[in-house]
Formats: C-alpha cells, sequence, structure tokens
C-alpha cells in the first residue's frame, strides 16, 4: 500500500469519528505526525478524548491544528497579544510558529501572562487562533536564536512542504525477507575527530553524525564516498549527537552534495550547530581555506532540521525510531537510541558523554528500555586516564590563577565556545566572589558570549541547581560583572597589549586557529604568563604540541618561542575519564551483548574494549574506519 492509499485510509477513519460540530479541512502527514486541521480548534480541546482514541487505533502521534484560515495575521496578532498580557508581566519577545500554528510569548512572570488557571492563555488563544505557549524570557538575549526564530517564520511555507514530502517517505512501508543491521565506520574510530557511523537495514540508511577532523590542517572529512552511502539521496535521516564541530562541522556539505532529507537533534544542539557552521566559515575565509559549503547550505539545514527534547520519541524511517537521552557532554547533547524494526533491535550511539554532574549538567542517562549493543566513545578510556574531580579541578585551577594574577601575569585558557567556557566562568566567578583569587577582569573572546546567551535559553538543560541559582535566586554566575565581551580587533588588541593582569577565556580550543592565537602569540614569551588547558587536545593539534613541551611553534611564517607556564586542568573536561566509562557500561540497564568503542586514539579505543569484556563478559569491538559489523 502506498503512503498516499495509507492517508486517505486514515483521513477517513478520522472523518467518520468525528461528531458533525467539528470541521476537517484537510489531514496530512508532517514528518512522523499525521496532522488534523480543523476550523473548530476549540471544540477539538474540549473532546480531548476522541484525539487520544483516534492515536491508539491509528498507532499514529496526531496533532490538531487550527486551519490557516482562522489563524489572525501575524502581525495583528501580535498586537492583540500586547493589549491581552498584563504590563506587570513584562513582555519581553513573541515568535510565531506557522508551520505548527503555534506562538510562544516570552515574559519575566509566566504566571502572570498565564492567568488564572489559564484565563489569558485561553483569551489569547481564542482571540487570535494560535496555539499559545508562554515562557521564561532568558536572562541574557541571544542573536542566534532569534535569527533561526525569524528565518524558520520565513520559510514556514518551505518548511511545511518539506515535512509533507518526508512524511510521504516515512510511510512508504518496509520490505518482506531477511533482516539485518549493520553499522560501518565512517570516520571517528581509533581516532578523534570526524565523526560518522552509517546505521542501515534493508528498508534504511541513518547517518550518525557528521563531522570534521580538527587534527587534519584541511579537517579531513567523513568516508562519504563509499559505495554503501552513496547516493546521499538515500540517506533516510542525519542524527546529530551534538553541536562540536568534530560531530556536526559537516552536515551542511551533505546538502551541498544532494541531500535534501531531515537532520535530528535537540533543539539546543540545533543552535549551537549553526552557530559553530557560521563561524567556521568565517575562520576558513579568514586564514584563507576553501570552504567546504555556504551559508545557504546551513540555511537548508534549519529549514530540514527536526528539533527534539530529552524523551521524545519518533519515526525517522519506515522501520526505525529515535529516542535522545541526555549525555551529560555539552548544552544539548544526547545519546542517540535507535529502535529498530517491531522489536527487532535496539542500539545506541553515546556521541560523547560525562558520567558525572558537572557544573552545568546532569549525569548521563543509563537508562534504557531495551539495548541489545552500544557504539561507546572512548576519548579517556585508557587504563591510565584518570582526571580529577570538579572539586578537586577547582583548587587546581585557583591555585594556579592565584599565583599567575599574583605575579602580575597573565591567564589565558583556550577553550571550546560550549561547555567548557561556561564552566570555566562559573567556577572563576565563584572564586572571586569568595576573595579566594585576585579580582581581575575576565575576558570573552570568540562565540563565547553568544554560546553562553544560549544556554540562558534552554535553563531545562542545566542541572536543577544551576536552574534554581538563575530563575529561583535571581542570580546568575554567567552575567557576573567581572565578565566583559571582547566585540572588536581593537579591543583584542588593547587587551594585548595592556600591562594589567587579566584572564582571557578564548576560542579555539584546541589552538587550531581562532582568537586565542592572537592572545598566545602576543604572551607566549612571557615568563609570569600561564597558559591553562581544560579541554581535550587532539594529536595533531598546535595545543596538544604545546601540551607536550614544545618550547617553538611555528604559526604561518612565524615562529613563536613558548616560555609561559603551561599547565592542564584534566577535571574540567566534558568527557567521561576511564573509571566514570566502567562505571557508566557497570550501570546500563539493560546490559548490551555488544559494545563498539571509538571516539578515542587507537590505543584507548582497543584498551577500553579489552577492559569492558575481561570485567563485564561483553563482547567488545574496537572498529577501524571502513569496517562494518552486522548485528543481525
Amino acid at each position: 500500500m502506498s503512503s498516499e492509499d495509507i492517508l486517505k485510509q486514515m483521513e477517513e477513519e478520522i472523518q467518520s469519528t468525528m461528531p458533525s460540530d467539528i470541521r476537517i479541512t484537510d489531514v496530512e502527514f508532517e514528518g512522523a505526525a499525521l496532522v488534523v486541521y480543523t476550523l473548530d480548534p476549540e471544540k477539538f480541546a474540549e473532546k480531548n478524548e476522541i484525539i487520544k482514541q483516534l492515536a491508539k487505533k491509528l498507532q499514529k502521534r496526531i496533532m490538531v491544528r487550527a486551519d490557516p484560515s482562522v489563524l489572525e495575521e501575524m502581525e495583528k496578532a501580535e498586537e492583540k497579544i500586547k493589549s491581552i498580557i498584563p504590563d506587570e508581566a513584562k513582555l519581553v519577545n513573541i515568535y510565531f510558529e506557522p508551520d505548527v500554528g503555534e506562538v510562544t510569548i516570552e515574559v519575566e512572570k509566566p504566571g502572570l501572562a498565564i492567568g488564572k488557571k489559564g484565563a489569558l492563555l485561553n483569551e489569547i488563544r481564542k482571540t487570535i487562533g494560535w496555539s499559545p505557549k508562554v515562557i521564561r524570557a532568558p536572562p541574557m538575549p541571544s542573536k542566534t536564536v532569534q535569527d533561526i526564530r525569524r528565518y524558520l517564520r520565513m520559510v514556514a511555507e518551505e518548511r511545511i512542504q518539506f515535512l509533507r514530502k518526508l512524511g510521504r517517505r516515512l510511510h512508504r512501508g518496509t520490505s518482506d525477507g531477511e533482516k539485518w543491521i549493520r553499522v560501518t565506520s565512517l570516520g571517528g574510530y581509533r581516532q578523534v575527530g570526524r565523526s560518522c557511523s552509517l546505521l542501515s537495514t534493508p528498508d534504511s540508511k541513518i547517518l550518525v553524525d557528521c563531522g570534521i577532523d580538527p587534527s587534519s590542517p584541511n579537517n579531513g572529512s567523513p568516508y562519504l564516498h563509499l559505495p554503501e552511502v552513496l547516493p546521499l539521496e538515500s540517506i533516510d535521516g542525519v542524527v546529530v549527537t551534538h553541536a562540536h564541530l568534530d560531530h556536526s562541522g559537516l552536515v551542511p556539505l551533505l546538502f551541498k552534495y544532494g541531500y535534501d532529507g531531515p537532520i535530528y537533534t535537540t533543539y539546543p544542539t540545533r543552535d549551537v550547530m549553526i552557530l559553530l557552521q557560521m563561524d567556521y566559515l568565517k575562520v576558513c575565509a579568514d586564514e584563507a581555506k576553501k570552504t567546504p559549503y555556504s551559508s545557504e547550505n546551513i540555511r537548508k539545514e534549519i529549514v530540514n532540521t527536526i528539533p527534539l527534547n530529552y524523551g521524545d520519541t519518533t519515526d525517522i524511517a519506515p522501520d526505525i525510531r529515535l529516542t535522545m537521552h541526555r549525555a551529560g557532554h555539552i548544552l544539548g547533547s544526547a545519546i542517540a537510541h535507535f529502535h529498530i524494526g517491531d522489536g527487532l533491535f535496539n542500539i545506541a550511539f553515546s556521541g560523547d558523554i560525562k558520567y558525572e554532574k558537572t557544573w552545568l549538567f546532569g549525569a548521563a542517562a543509563t537508562h534504557f528500555p531495551r539495548l541489545e549493543a552500544m557504539v561507546l566513545e572512548s576519548t579517556y578510556g585508557g587504563k591510565n586516564d584518570t582526571q580529577p574531580s570538579r572539586k578537586q579541578a577547582t583548587e587546581e585551577i585557583k591555585e594556579i590563577v592565584k599565583k599567575t594574577l599574583e605575579s602580575r601575569g597573565k591567564v589565558l585558557i583556550p577553550v571550546f565556545a560550549i561547555g567548557r567556557s561556561q564552566e570555566v566562568m562559573i567556577v572563576l566567578e565563584h572564586l572571586m566572589r569568595h576573595g579566594e583569587i585576585p579580582r581581575y577582569t575576565v575576558y570573552l573572546d570568540g562565540m563565547i558570549w553568544e554560546a553562553t546567551a544560549i544556554h540562558t535559553v534552554y535553563p531545562e538543560y542545566l542541572n536543577i541547581d544551576l536552574r534554581k541559582k538563575i530563575f529561583q535566586e535571581g542570580d546568575n554566575p554567567l552575567m557576573a560583572d567581572i565578565f566583559e565581551r571582547v566585540e572588536s580587533y581593537d579591543r583584542r588588541r588593547e587587551i594585548v597589549d595592556s600591562s594589567e593582569p587579566c584572564i582571557v577565556l578564548a576560542t579555539s580550543g584546541m589552538m587550531n586557529g581562532g582568537p586565542v592565537m592572537e592572545y598566545f602569540k602576543a604572551w607566549a614569551d612571557g615568563e609570569r604568563n600561564t597558559l591553562i588547558f581544560v579541554g581535550y587536545q587532539a594529536e595533531g593539534t598546535i595545543g596538544r604540541k604545546i601540551q607536550r613541551g614544545w618550547k617553538e611553534i611555528t604559526i604561518g611564517d612565524k615562529n613563536i618561542t613558548v616560555d609561559m607556564n603551561i599547565e592542564t586542568c584534566e577535571g574540567f573536561s566534558g568527557h567521561a575519564d576511564r573509571i566514570q566509562l566502567m562505571k557508566y557500561v557497570k550501570n546500563l540497564t539493560p546490559k548490551p551483548k555488544k559494545i563498539i568503542t571509538n571516539h578515542g586514539e587507537e590505543s584507548k579505543c582497543i584498551d577500553l574494549a579489552a577492559s569492558i569484556h575481561k570485567r563485564y563478559g561483553i563482547n567488545t569491538l574496537a572498529l577501524k574506519n571502513l569496517e562494518t559489523v552486522r548485528f543481525r
């Protein structure tokens, strides 16, 4: 049966079930959902049981939307919302999502905007037809988030057409015959960088991550030219576990070469990866490197991204369902869990995980409904790869920073814009607030400020303690007055040339370009200055060379003498160390029958795989790139 036949059958069932006073204007597949358009959304809301019964009978997620004809024009709707929301609620922003018929209202005091028993929300719904939701306005506005929302509003019709096309593809049905599941390693196996895997069945192909190799001068790509990958149009979906460029950096490249399908990721990952990809293009241009794709490809990626929250489950192929679970690595990072077939097989890809509560996030999830296999990262999987606790890391960075500032030196901390930056900010603010280190300005250079703003847009992704501190106590450590954003080249030069002690957090985290290099070139020969590594330095990067003690570093055509102090604070890593990885496997529920190690140097992938097998009796593999393993 074709998808058109299935849709027609479902529409007939819905029409025959509806009471005569509810007028249905259209029924469509939009992505994985069956969307019912009606002229009477209010009546639908009153008869919620009907939708539940239909969803159970049709075995589909059903969404009800107001027919576009009953929606007030956005400009007029906005004015009416402003007239209904009381001034005391302090309205900050209104944004519409035409593809789903929703309007989000950002206010400082949500309770006042919702009204008693939702009275104001009901009034808004009846007045404008749009389905309203009220959220607390983030304390730091994010230009990236605002730009993405604005763009999605502009391309609403294009997005609806994409979702409908995808809906028909998802409902094409499955084939008869032998069932099998395979994973092909396209990048990031026995290495750190260019993470990419292909999950395939007789009926589906899913790409998991598509990143750059930060240790490659030309940022090497995954093996996308393999016959099982091509043509790119044959791929059903791309799942991005998190936004770091070694996992998401080449996703727009897929659109350049013919891919036109969906990208599945969490809401914050969508926003952060767009920020990082746009910056990646800028860095390539600044360094006169050939850009692998254009901003137009990134805009297409925005249209085709289907964001999910943790715990959301959605069909991504005729025989595959995806659920995202907390990974604890960076904002929005997720473990991607795939349920294949009708109970046939379950496999999870960890992406990058942290199995410990940090200053920002909760620990990676260990409980899954079913789990036969897992692909597990091994960045710190070697037998000697242990890291200090967050408490120990705080003490360590305190002593290093205190000593440097008291000797009137400068502290330079290369950071990834997402995750490490915010954790270091929280620690430095805490230490200065309690007088444990001298109070000096902490300069934030690169994308750190904007990345921090995105964190405040998604408080539900932060740990409960930080959420409470920000929203209940009104104390946001990320907005303390010790932080100053470096917004121009001239300001950067002033800081570089100043004789005053200071702390600079700057991207890029592995020192392969970015604003951190300007500070490093100027301060490297100062014996009172200190460079502190707080994140992983991949093999082949300038950061790894400095970390290993190189005293001469060549940057472009210039030789830099390194006399500044070089320190490493391992406890800030967003990756689980060897002890945490072993504990993570121990606590997995249920226990997988097979674990594949990846995202680690060769020795670490092999070591972790051997140790897991020896201690827990689980079959393990340390795949090489270009290898395929069959699970059934």
